[in-house]
Order: C-alpha cells, then structure tokens, then sequence
C-alpha cells in the first residue's frame, strides 16, 4: 500500500509538468512542418525539445514502474506509456510519437477530478485534428501526386475526415498518409460515440432527477396527510366527536348521507 501511494502521489506531481512538456513538444512538432524554410538552427532546436520530452516521459514511466507494486500488471495496463518511451527508438514509425504522446496526456489529464468528459473530448478533438493535419502535410507536401500542399488544406481534409464526412476534394495519395487517414476516421466516429453517449447520459440523469423529485414531493404530500388523519382522530378522540373522514390522494372524502324521513 505504501509504493502504491508513492506512485499516486508522483502521478498527482507530474502531471501538469508533463502536460506542459506535451504542448512544447506539439509546438516543436509543427514549427518545421509550418515553416518547412526556417533557419537550421530552429529544426535543430526543435529536434533537441522532442528529445527532451522524450526523456521525460521515459524517467516518468521508469520512476512509476519503479514505485507500482506489481511491475508486470503496470506494463500491461500502461501501454500507450510504454509506446510512447519506445516508438522514438524506430525511425520509421516516427509521425506515430505524436498520436502516442497526444493519448498519453489524455489519459492522464482524466485523472484530475476537475477536467471533465467533455473538456477531454473537446481536446482531444483540437489535438488530433491538429497532429493530424502537420502528419498529413508533412507527408503528402513533397508527393508527386499529392494535392494536399498547403496547412489549409491539412486542416481541412482532418476535419472532413474526422467526421467522417470526406469530400473527396483532398486525400492522402502515400502509404503513409492513408495510414493515418485510418487513424483519423476511427478516432472520429470513436469521439462522436463519445459525445453522443455524454449528451444521452445527461438526458437521462436529467429526467431521473426530475422523476426523484416527483416521487420526493409524492411522498410528501402522502406523509403529510397522513398526519392530518392521525390529528384530526387525536382531535375526535379527546373531544368525544366522531370522526370526520378527510380527502387523501388516493380517497376523495364521502360527503355524510342524509338521514332518512
């Protein structure tokens, strides 16, 4: 119990520096794509923050196998972690490190109590339309066949494509490109199942509250005149009068018949 609140606790410490980390590394991502012209020294800054963050990340998932109590059943229900500590060591898989880091921050921006599902979806939205659309420029810009030239087409064909609407009008032509195409689709029609599963939950956590607050008020109205039944019978009782019957929710009250000639 103890190595198991050591690792919760280095989790709730490390988060939001790993969540800055992130955002430079999104940042040093899309400089050399968007300004593909820029002086050498820029790539090569930006080169050594993804290293960085990559190292980061690495002592992150070493410090918390470390502190997990058991090692084995941490790596099988960590596996983006280990993806994103490993994928920099294969070259060719390199655009991947993005999607790796992208869901490595979301899971664990979900640990905080205060961020929200739909403040998570809509991130998540923002990030891989953004990621996307540098991975698909990056790739598709310099294709001889290629019509996606531009970060304004990118962003467009990640939105159609996200949505699963598809134009038509721009699409990957390499390998590559509809390899993420791929990814982008499922990630689309996986975020609206999320968004429309969150909007159907709040409906129906509305009307069950609605429906709680009726019954609430029911029971109410049912206790209390059950205690002007028991008051007016006390009532009747130390005066000696007979007892009059009162309306109930369920029983309206019988008028008295008239006496006979």
């Amino acid at each position: 119990m103890k190595e198991r609140t050591a690792q919760m606790r280095w989790e709730a410490r490390t988060q939001g520096p790993l969540l800055g980390l992130a955002i430079a590394f999104g940042a040093a991502y899309a400089v050399p794509i968007v300004a593909p012209d820029a002086r050498s020294w820029v790539h090569d800054l930006c080169a050594l923050v993804e290293w960085v963050v990559w190292g980061a990340f690495a002592v992150d998932y070493l410090a918390r196998l470390v502190l997990a109590p058991c090692k084995w059943l941490f790596v099988r229900k960590h596996p983006l972690d280990l993806l994103a500590v490993l994928l920099p060591l294969v070259q060719p898989l390199r655009l991947l490190r993005v999607v790796a880091t992208l869901l490595l921050v979301g899971r664990r921006a979900r640990m905080a109590p205060q961020i929200t599902l739909t403040t998570y979806v809509a991130g998540a939205v923002v990030g891989l339309m953004m990621f996307g659309s540098l991975a698909v420029l990056h790739v598709e810009r310099n294709a001889p066949d290629g019509n996606i030239r531009t970060l304004g087409d990118a962003v467009w064909w990640s939105f159609t494509t996200m949505t699963t609407v598809g134009y038509g009008d721009h699409a990957p032509t390499t390998g590559l490109g509809r390899v993420l195409a791929v990814g982008l689709m499922l990630s689309g029609i996986a975020l609206l199942g999320v968004v429309t599963a969150n909007i159907a939950a709040w409906f129906i956590a509305r009307f069950d509250r609605d429906d709680a607050e009726e019954r609430r008020q029911t029971a109410l109205l049912e206790a209390l005149a059950m205690e002007v039944r028991e008051l007016r019978a006390e009532v009747a009782r130390l005066s000696g009068a007979p007892v009059v019957p009162t309306a109930t929710p369920e029983m309206p009250a019988q008028a008295p018949s008239s006496p006979t000639p």
